[in-house]
């Protein structure tokens, strides 16, 4: 495994003890649907929350979040409809963002969970 798909393999699983933590009920990850990806599908009390993950070795470039960018998300809420649609989901939504920036020197996560990170366009 190549040692970017191995930072962001670790940055989902930091992510997912964050969100553990924070009280999250994890259902998948990495659910696909065709060429669409949502890196976390889990609950926060009775929503549904569609989570996507960045994960960089530096801020040299912008923090990791400000990669979820217009494209990015509308990717993600094709995603969240399929995975509505195939799911018979008639609830609440939310879209997060989890930006983990990671020390290879210090191999620490800085992790930061921004909830209601964007709203889909309609």
């Amino acid at each position: 495994m190549s040692s970017r798909l191995q930072t962001g393999k670790s940055g989902e699983d930091a992510a997912i003890r964050l969100l553990k933590q924070q009280g999250y009920q994890i259902r998948c990850r990495n659910w696909r649907h065709k060429n669409l990806e949502v890196d976390i599908i889990a609950e926060d009390g009775d929503i549904l929350v569609f989570v996507e993950v960045k994960t960089r070795s530096g801020h040299a470039y912008g923090m990791p979040y400000e990669f979820v960018d217009a494209v990015k998300q509308a990717r993600l809420v094709r995603a969240a409809n399929q995975y509505i649609a195939a799911n018979r989901y008639g609830g609440e939504i939310r879209f997060d963002v989890v930006s983990i920036l990671y020390s290879e020197k210090r191999e620490t996560y800085n992790t930061r969970l921004i909830k209601d990170a964007f709203w889909p366009d309609h």
